[in-house]
């Protein structure tokens, strides 16, 4: 089943690089009594991702911030090591943008958001969605039909709707 606003989110172990390498991140710790935007991508330096859907945090990064939004994470089934790199190539981190590895996809499927795509190598990864989750509860949704767009998830797209 694919999660919907009104749901809460079930907790998972994440990853995330510290000062001594990987360390694991509980969802439910980042959510409690928090107001957190958690988007998702198919991949950390596949094109859409790359160029537009990390772009369009970092963008709006400020205006999340005044709306009472206390971090912005973004997820994908990754390893911490890529999340990291991917996080100071595109200026995610630097922005204050959270990057977690859902290394074994136990968050995204249980959300049902998984999804394989064995043409291009993509296996087991994320849809792309975004959302608002407010104390584990998500009071927003956003999901693209197609892995390849970054329409409703983008943070613009997230932002009109708040």
């Amino acid at each position: 089943m694919t999660i919907s606003q009104g749901d809460m989110l079930p907790d998972a172990t994440l990853m995330q690089m510290g000062a001594d390498g990987p360390a694991p991140v509980q969802m439910a710790d980042k959510l409690k009594g928090r107001k957190v935007v958690v988007f998702a991508v198919p991949g950390a330096f596949t094109p859409t991702c790359h160029s537009a859907h990390v772009p369009s945090f970092i963008r709006t990064k400020d205006q999340f911030d005044a709306k009472g939004v206390d971090e912005i994470i973004c997820v994908s089934v990754n390893d911490p090591f890529v999340m990291q790199a991917w996080g100071d190539a595109t200026g995610a981190s630097a922005a204050g943008i959270t990057m977690l590895a859902d290394g074994n996809s136990a968050f995204t499927k249980a959300i049902g958001m998984d999804f394989t795509a064995e043409p291009v190598g993509l296996m087991a990864r994320s849809k792309r969605y975004a959302m608002l989750v407010d104390d584990g509860k998500v009071a927003l949704f956003q999901a693209e039909e197609s892995p390849g767009m970054c329409e409703l998830s983008g943070g613009e797209a997230l932002l009109d709707n708040m």
